[in-house]
C-alpha cells in the first residue's frame, strides 16, 4: 500500500514544480509511505518489503503515483511501527515543517508559542512539538475545531472568530502562522523583544527576513523545510514513543486526486488529507 499526503497548492513546493510554460514534473506529490519493491545491488539500510516513510522534495516530487525511485542516502526511513501509512505518510511534510520552523526559532521550556492555522497539518504537529518542548502554547483555530486542538495539548484556545489574537494585548515569544495568513506588520505587536514571527507562506522573501531580523530585535523566518533523514528519524522516535500523532481528515483513492487537491484547497480541513494505493489488493 501507498499512501501520500495532500499540502496546499499555495506552498513553495508546488510553485517550485511549475515551469514557465508547463509543470517542470507532471507528477507531484512531496511526501509518502509504503513498502518497499526493490533495491539496487548497493543498498544495505533497507530491503524489498520494508515499510518505509519519506520525502520527494528534493528529488524532484513525483510522490503521487504507484512507485517512485529514491536514493539510500535521502529523506527516507523506516516506517514508525505503531503509525499505519497513512497516518507515516503526513510526517515528511507537516511534521518536518512544524520541527524545523520551531528549532529555527530556538524553542525551549517555557517559551509562549502562539500558533496561527493548529487545526492544519503544520498546526497539529507543531502543538505537539511545542508542547514536547516544554513551551506554553496557545493555538488559534475555528470554533469547530477547539476540541481536536485542546486535544493535541494546547494550553489555551483562541478562537479566531470570536477573537483577534494581534489585539488581545498578549506578548509571545513566537508566533507561528502555520497557514500562512497574517502579516508582520499584524503581528508585530503581539511579539516579544528578542521574539521569533514564523510563517510558511512567505516564499521568496529571505532578504526581507535577513534585513529585518538585522535592524530590529526581533526575528523572521520564511522559506520552507528542508527535510533529512535526521529529522525524519527523530520525529519517528517521538511517534513511536506516543508524543506525536497524525490528524487525517479524509482519505482519497489516487484516481480522485484532484477531488483530494479540491477539498483541501478550500482551507478547511482537519489536519491531513491522504490519498491511497493499493498494489494487488494488498495492505
Amino acid at each position: 500500500m501507498r499512501s501520500f499526503n495532500v499540502p496546499p497548492m499555495f506552498w513553495l513546493p508546488g510553485r517550485i514544480a511549475l515551469g514557465f510554460r508547463k509543470p517542470r514534473n507532471p507528477i507531484f506529490g512531496m511526501e509518502l509511505a509504503g513498502e518497499v519493491a526493490a533495491v539496487g545491488k548497493d543498498v544495505t539500510q533497507f530491503k524489498a518489503g520494508d515499510p518505509i516513510f519519506a520525502s520527494t522534495f528534493k528529488v524532484n516530487f513525483g510522490a503521487h503515483a504507484e512507485y517512485k525511485c529514491l536514493p539510500e542516502d535521502g529523506a527516507v526511513v523506516k516506517k514508525p511501527n505503531n503509525m499505519t501509512y497513512e497516518e507515516a505518510a503526513t510526517l515528511s511534510i507537516g511534521a518536518l515543517t512544524a520541527l524545523s520552523f520551531l528549532k529555527k526559532a530556538n524553542i525551549q521550556p517555557g517559551k509562549k508559542v502562539l500558533i496561527n492555522g493548529a487545526s492544519g497539518s503544520v498546526g497539529t504537529f507543531a502543538v505537539q512539538l511545542a508542547k514536547y518542548y516544554g513551551a506554553e502554547v496557545t493555538g488559534v483555530c475555528s470554533t469547530r475545531n477547539i476540541e481536536l486542538v485542546k486535544s493535541l495539548g494546547a494550553d489555551k484556545i483562541i478562537d479566531y472568530t470570536q477573537e483577534d489574537f494581534a489585539k488581545n494585548g498578549v506578548a509571545y515569544d513566537i508566533i507561528f502562522d502555520a497557514v500562512g495568513k497574517t502579516s508582520l506588520s499584524q503581528c508585530k505587536s503581539s511579539l516579544k523583544q528578542k521574539g521569533y514571527y514564523l510563517h510558511t507562506g512567505l516564499v521568496g522573501s529571505e532578504l526581507k527576513a535577513l534585513w529585518y531580523s538585522m535592524t530590529t530585535d526581533k526575528k523572521i523566518i520564511g522559506g520552507t523545510a528542508v527535510p533529512s533523514k535526521e529529522d525524519l528519524v527523530f520525529l519517528k522516535e517521538l511517534v513511536e514513543a506516543g508524543q506525536l500523532k497524525s490528524v487525517i481528515d479524509r482519505c482519497y483513492p489516487l484516481e480522485q486526486t484532484v477531488e483530494a487537491h479540491r477539498y483541501v484547497d478550500q482551507g478547511r480541513k482537519k489536519g491531513n488529507v491522504v490519498i491511497t494505493l493499493r498494489h494487488n489488493n494488498k495492505l
